[in-house]
Formats: C-alpha cells, sequence, structure tokens
C-alpha cells in the first residue's frame, strides 16, 4: 500500500501560459506536494508561478528539456517523497486521476506506472500525437522494453529514488521512451491504468514536440538502444 503522504507531483513547464495555472490549481487541491520546474520559460511563467502560495518552484535558466525537468523535479521530490507523479502541463490530463496511478501499483511492488489515455483515436487528437503513439510502442518494445499501449503518456507514476539510478542519457522527450526500456532491463515493473485525455475541437493546445525533429530525436534513441541491446546479447554469449 503506497503511503499517499510520500507521493510528490512533478510538473515540468515551458511557456504553457494560462494552461499552467488551471494545471496547478487542480494539482494543488488534490493535496499532494507540488514541484513545478520552469525548464527556462520567455513568457510570463515565472511571473505566474511566484504568485502561487503552497508549491516548490525550481528554475532552468536555459530551456534543457523536458527529461532534464522531469529529472530535477525527482531529486528535489527525493528528500521527502518515495514516489514522483509526472503530468504534463499543457492541461490535456485529469489530474483527479491520480488515483487511478496510485491504485495500479500492486503490494510490494515499486513499479513505474503509465496513464494509458483514453480516447487516442478521438477526432479532435492530433495526427502527431496517434501517429506517435504507435510508431513509439512498437520501437519500445524492439529494444527491448515492455510492450505498452501509450509509451509516450506524460502522465506517469515514477519510484523514488530508483528512477534517478537508470542512467538515462536522454534529456528531452525522449526521456520517457528510454526511461520504459531501461526499467525493464533494471527489473522494475512497468504497468499501465486508464485514465482521461482532454482533446477538445477548437481549443488552444500548447505543445512543443515539433514532429520531424522529434520522430529523428526519437528513432536516434530508439538505434542507440537497439545497437546497446544487441551488443550486451553478443557480450553476454562470449561469457
Amino acid at each position: 500500500m503506497i503511503d499517499h503522504g510520500r507521493v510528490a507531483v512533478i510538473i515540468p513547464a515551458f511557456n504553457h501560459g494560462v494552461r499552467l495555472s488551471d494545471v496547478v490549481w487542480q494539482v494543488k487541491n488534490l493535496g499532494y506536494p507540488v514541484f513545478v520546474v520552469n525548464d527556462g520559460s520567455t513568457d510570463t511563467t515565472a511571473e505566474l508561478l511566484a504568485s502561487m502560495d503552497g508549491i516548490t518552484v525550481l528554475e532552468h535558466t536555459v530551456n534543457m528539456g523536458k527529461g532534464e525537468a522531469l529529472v530535477t523535479g525527482f531529486k528535489a521530490a527525493t528528500a521527502s517523497c518515495d514516489w514522483a507523479i509526472s503530468i504534463d502541463a499543457d492541461g490535456q490530463h485529469k489530474p483527479e486521476d491520480v488515483g487511478c496511478l496510485l491504485a495500479a501499483v500492486p503490494a510490494d511492488q515499486r513499479p513505474i506506472v503509465i496513464g494509458a489515455r483514453l480516447g487516442m483515436d478521438g477526432e479532435n487528437v492530433p495526427w502527431t500525437s496517434r501517429f506517435g503513439r504507435g510508431f513509439s510502442n512498437f520501437w519500445v518494445w524492439v529494444s527491448g522494453g515492455p510492450l505498452v499501449s501509450d509509451s509516450q503518456s506524460g502522465f506517469r507514476l515514477y519510484p523514488l529514488p530508483n528512477v534517478l539510478h537508470l542512467d538515462i542519457r536522454s534529456r528531452r522527450f525522449q526521456f520517457e521512451v528510454e526511461v520504459l526500456v531501461k526499467a525493464c532491463r533494471a527489473g522494475i515493473p512497468v504497468f499501465e491504468a486508464p485514465v482521461q485525455v482532454v482533446y477538445q475541437k477548437g481549443a488552444e493546445r500548447i505543445s512543443h514536440f515539433h514532429p520531424w525533429r522529434d520522430f529523428l530525436r526519437n528513432s536516434l534513441t530508439f538505434s542507440r538502444l537497439i545497437f546497446g541491446r544487441i551488443f550486451s546479447i553478443f557480450r553476454w554469449r562470449a561469457r
């Protein structure tokens, strides 16, 4: 059974404007410690966060990537918490689904739990999200990671400090796929729990995912992981 008093919520933020404010307030109402990592935002994020009470704000002076922001949050939360829940700042997740992630943890296990987004085939979901999810799911598995349905979901539960010991090299969006592969190799279970997703027609969505650039980065990450897996197999056989 997870001690809910030892769970923190990490929100990586980069130029998410008013959406960030809504997400932070909703998460605060759940009663968990909230760590917001301002990853070098150049809009009004710093001023917005300074006006909020009851949260811990961590600053990157320049944009270092989502993965680096998560690591910064994990390190800060480790001092007082055993678990970290990551949630995106763009408003696509329902913070009340935190309970679904926590409920998916079996007794005496310390897994990663992915919030598998329901309704990702809807007409309001960007094609990049639909294609990217299938692309990523397949290559995570080929790289030696778990076979999951939503490897790109940013709504997750991570065990602390375990996740910090996985030697993740990626520091941008690719962190979230590499961590699944490295967790599987390290014997950390990976589970999924269904969560809601919000993609409203005509609603402004702030995303910093650039399809071709980030698909290329994903491909390079998967290539590194696959070659590393092949090398490990040959090295094991040579012993």
